[in-house]
């Protein structure tokens, strides 16, 4: 069994989770060739070691957040909000990124 921290909910099993997908930066649409946008989409690094990736917590908080895992041995050093849900002083519970809200939460 592997655990995952979940930054909203602490430790929880893996069968918990989606798994999104490796952390890479996405490449600008207006100026990335198709070579770029084919290696964005299909090439992996696929590293025996630590790698950074993101994850979903379906069968909980249902929220994005991202892992740094070892692939190897599965050791989980850090877990954190997306950059994109970070928060700030300004939005303390990091609503602006529209993911920590639920369908039926009402208006903001």
């Amino acid at each position: 069994m592997m655990l995952l921290p979940c930054p909203h909910c602490g430790p929880r099993n893996s069968s918990e989770f989606r798994y999104v997908g490796e952390g890479t930066a996405r490449p600008d649409p207006g100026t990335a060739t198709i070579g770029v946008w084919r290696d964005y989409l299909y090439t992996r690094s696929n590293p025996a070691g630590w790698t950074t990736e993101n994850w979903f917590h379906r069968a909980g908080c249902r929220r994005y957040f991202t892992v740094e895992r070892h692939t190897v041995s599965n050791a989980v050093r850090a877990s954190h909000r997306p950059a994109a849900q970070a928060r700030t002083t300004s939005d303390p519970e990091g609503l602006s990124a529209g993911t920590e809200r639920g369908p039926d939460a009402g208006p903001g």
